[in-house]
């Protein structure tokens, strides 16, 4: 999109909470301009009930504005996820969004399939519960979410937040087959940028860019009240992986399975993982200012 193109790209679905905090937007839009990348659709997706029980009509609602401000409206598939967490890990739920990732995940081609998922796993386990043979095909989830291994945070007795939104499905997905890089939190915590940073290389660049930083300040008004002038654009890492798969550091650890507070169970011998423990926000951070700014015809 951003003027290069080339005879092979990677399929893409994007599953987003994206109205859920101010970071999944600026990840949809890295993976919108990035000309490698074919995106494929982009799921909306739950957040729980905690603060809304609309989370996923505000998700979409979401992307299809980021979709008007990049004038992309009609061209992006955008489908339904499922509106709440699996109710058990054998009851899938069907929804257009899952419908999409069993379609793309058994096309017979070449190219292989990323769904990055920057909310809770639920429309990839309810995927999988209705086509196991999913979890034989050249798919790799990249997940935002979990909390840290080897007594990396966090620590506060509570799951991370995109775990808790679905424990059951994270399991279904982590006890699979499947092919996973999981980015945790300690790791996506590492991508704070400033403000400084942000009115100077984000928001001058078109009604996207200025969307994007109005946004995100709004919220950590409400959030912080003023006090903080930073923000941790934790979902991006999903979007740079995919452009870089080594922009990060990370190890294979056999996948856990997860308590009903998060924490971590090894008790059952799981294939392994990828987890990164770092992540190359310089990376991640400048290739989307450089992109932005390209889109805006600067």
């Amino acid at each position: 999109m951003a003027g290069r193109t080339f005879s092979h790209r990677r399929r893409v679905i994007v599953n987003t909470d994206a109205k859920n905090e101010a970071d999944d937007q600026f990840a949809i839009v890295h993976a919108l301009l990035s000309p490698s990348l074919d995106i494929r659709g982009l799921i909306p997706a739950h957040f729980g009930n905690r603060r809304t029980r609309e989370g996923l009509e505000e998700s979409r609602a979401e992307i299809e504005l980021l979709l008007r401000l990049m004038k992309l409206d009609g061209q992006v598939p955008v489908a339904d996820g499922v509106p709440y967490a699996l109710p058990d890990a054998g009851t899938p739920v069907r929804a257009d969004g899952v419908e999409l990732i069993v379609e793309e995940a058994m096309r017979d081609v070449a190219e292989p399939l990323y769904v990055a998922f920057l909310g809770p796993l639920t429309d990839m386990a309810s995927a999988l519960m209705l086509e196991p043979r999913i979890a034989e095909r050249d798919v790799t989830v990249i997940w935002i979410g979990g909390g840290g291994y080897d007594g990396r945070g966090p620590q506060d007795g509570r799951p991370e937040f995109n775990l808790s939104n679905d424990i059951v499905a994270a399991n279904i997905v982590f006890s699979s087959a499947l092919k996973v890089w999981q980015i945790p939190a300690p790791t996506y915590r590492m991508m704070a940028v400033g403000y400084a940073e942000l009115d100077a290389k984000v928001a001058p660049y078109g009604e996207i860019g200025e969307y994007l930083v109005r946004q995100l300040v709004e919220w950590n008004e409400r959030q912080h009240g003023g006090s903080i002038e930073f923000r941790v654009l934790g979902d991006s890492p999903a979007i740079g992986l995919m452009l870089h798969p080594d922009c990060g550091t990370w190890v294979e650890r056999p996948a856990p399975n997860f308590r009903y507070d998060g924490t971590l169970d090894f008790s059952v011998a799981n294939r392994p993982i990828r987890t990164y423990d770092s992540i190359d926000a310089r990376f991640i951070h400048e290739d989307f200012f450089a992109k932005l700014r390209a889109f805006a015809g600067h």
